[in-house]
């Protein structure tokens, strides 16, 4: 099954100021992150951003909110994305099939949010190299359940390359540039 960026949209899923710094390889994940939302936003593909929790977790980190550019990140108390009027307004509203998560914690959030989508019959991508917890076991194990329950595993890299589909474009330039 090929992923198609006219189908798809994403969901940054937490990358918040107080969590972020305990989160394991946080400084490589913000670099991923931000990496992939660039090339999501080169490849057209729609980005909704939640916040859990802002009072105590504050708003998303800096690398995070300078490659979205303008945005309007979406509160949540919930762990899952779903359930969120606002949140599934702007999913279901896209008509778009495809889900690509990366954030944090990939055991509470992101497990959730896929779980919950999977349900949903929505097809789930989960960018591994673009999420993490603050222990690396938990992710391990999180993605492991993600992936037995149907979601589809994949990196950064791979992912930007298959929605992008053919070289030889400016698209393909922009992103060859933001993989290196």
């Amino acid at each position: 099954m090929r992923l198609d960026a006219s189908h798809s949209m994403a969901l940054c899923i937490d990358l918040q100021e107080r969590l972020f710094p305990h989160i394991n390889g946080h400084d490589e994940l913000a670099d991923r992150c931000s990496r992939l939302i660039r090339g999501l936003r080169a490849l057209n593909v729609p980005i909704v951003v939640t916040e859990q929790y802002v009072k105590g977790l504050g708003s998303t980190i800096a690398p995070i909110s300078e490659a979205l550019g303008d945005y309007e990140p979406l509160e949540k108390m919930s762990f899952s994305c779903c359930g969120v009027d606002a949140i599934e307004a702007r999913v279901l509203g896209a008509r778009r099939h495809t889900m690509i998560l990366f954030g944090i914690e990939t055991h509470v959030c992101v497990l959730q949010t896929a779980l919950d989508l999977l349900a949903q019959g929505q097809t789930v991508v989960v960018v591994e190299d673009c999420v993490s917890s603050r222990n690396a076991n938990d992710k391990r194990i999180a993605i492991e359940r993600m992936r037995s329950h149907g979601a589809i595993i994949t990196t950064m890299e791979s992912i930007l390359f298959e929605l992008l589909r053919v070289a030889g474009t400016d698209t393909f330039k922009a992103i060859s540039a933001i993989v290196k």
